[in-house]
């Protein structure tokens, strides 16, 4: 089977583009080298350096398309915070790029797009564990733009025919993370922050919860989506372990001296309900984030 990977250079995508790989696929990545890095590529994938939210290359997506059965949309610049600083870089990348790229898969003729959601859709809801049924109300120009996305591979699913999923993850981590920078999430600033022997930065009280999600389990929920019958309507599926885990519980897994910094805008706990997945995907989670750290050398 031959695949698309938008972002195949980045975290996921680079995950999912070695999986896809060693199950014998073929696979094309489109990628700008923004923030995905050149290390993360795979030897035997084909990449294009393309910026998605240029609509002069669209031709070009059209013609890369060719004979790809599923496109996995993984490129997205992520985080809450940068895109309050910075929301009309969020933007383009993350609408105009999404659109693009769908589009020139319905010219295509593509079977079908997986499309690369977030539980930042929520926002701060109280309302736990977090179910695809609750009334979406995002507290960042991210969380809006990944439910916009949402809602526009819906409407191209009833418009032009092409199956589309949403996943929703849940607080990624695991190899190829970014470490350290404005874009890495809290292991990856952790795990930077010890390597450099300097104390952990920990917002807030350090007891806000995170469902923690292993990249590898992530992957593995994109493959069957990319096969399920059961969908392809535009179906938004959350894609988490359905446990929480502090920050402070993290800090004291890594180690080293830590100092509490001011809070910032952000959710007090995501916890996800995965019963959909299991449903529609046949999917479970594997792997337990505070088992993954303590099988680092850190």
């Amino acid at each position: 089977m031959k695949y698309l990977v938008t972002g195949g250079a980045g975290f996921i995508g680079s995950n999912l583009v070695n999986k896809l790989i060693n199950n014998g696929d073929e696979v094309v990545v489109i990628d700008n080298f923004s923030l995905g890095k050149k290390r993360n590529c795979n030897d035997r994938a084909k990449y294009f350096n393309l910026d998605l939210s240029d609509t002069e290359n669209f031709q070009n997506f059209v013609q890369i398309l060719k004979n790809v059965d599923t496109v996995f949309h993984c490129a997205a610049i992520a985080r809450v915070q940068p895109s309050i600083q910075n929301p009309i870089k969020y933007e383009k990348n993350n609408t105009i790029g999404l659109v693009n790229i769908l589009k020139a898969a319905v010219d295509a003729n593509i079977r079908r797009f997986v499309y690369s959601s977030s539980s930042s859709i929520y926002g701060n809801s109280h309302i736990l564990p977090l179910k695809e049924e609750l009334k979406p109300k995002p507290i960042s120009p991210y969380g809006a733009q990944k439910l916009y996305g949402e809602i526009i591979c819906r409407t191209f699913s009833n418009i032009y025919n092409i199956e589309t999923v949403s996943l929703r993850y849940f607080n990624a981590y695991g190899e190829n993370q970014n470490i350290g920078g404005a874009y890495s999430l809290v292991i990856g600033i952790f795990i930077d922050q010890k390597s450099n022997n300097t104390p952990l930065t920990i917002r807030g009280d350090g007891n806000q919860k995170r469902d923690f999600t292993y990249v590898g389990d992530i992957v593995n929920a994109n493959i069957l989506a990319s096969k399920s019958i059961k969908v392809g309507k535009g179906e938004s599926i959350n894609i988490g372990r359905g446990s929480s885990v502090s920050v402070n519980e993290i800090a004291k897994v890594i180690g080293g001296n830590h100092v509490h910094i001011e809070s910032v805008l952000e959710p007090r706990e995501t916890l996800a309900d995965n019963k959909k997945a299991l449903d529609l995907l046949n999917w479970k989670p594997k792997m337990n984030v505070l088992e993954w750290l303590k099988r680092q050398d850190l």
